[in-house]
């Protein structure tokens, strides 16, 4: 009797000190100003982001971070393209077709 007493008191420490394993790992979740993903991220269909009203949200918050649409290749922010107000048809034209580059390299828009 005295061993299966000592055996249940070895188990019940066991198991205590997994579930303050498990308390620290999900506060340490929680309490994070980020959460970082090393596996894809499946939203289910019918459902949204949604976002507050307040200051906004960013995606992408630096110039050098690559972003992608519709299985596109992930690239950079473009260049600016030139203002052409008051220019020729022909420099519209030119910035128009810059535009829709722009478009189809962000996956917007289709090759």
């Amino acid at each position: 009797m005295p061993e299966e007493i000592q055996q249940f008191k070895t188990e019940l420490q066991e198991s205590q000190a997994r579930i303050e394993l498990l308390e620290n790992l999900v506060f340490s979740f929680l309490r994070t100003n980020k959460y970082v993903f090393s596996k894809n991220i499946l939203i289910q269909d019918g459902r949204n982001i949604e976002v507050n009203t307040g200051t906004g949200t960013r995606i992408g918050t630096a110039t050098g971070q690559k972003l992608a649409f519709f299985n596109s290749t992930p690239v950079v922010q473009q260049a600016a393209n030139a203002d052409t107000s008051g220019a020729t048809l022909a420099a519209l034209e030119t910035e128009v077709n810059q535009l829709k580059a722009v478009l189809r390299t962000f996956g917007f828009i289709a090759t």
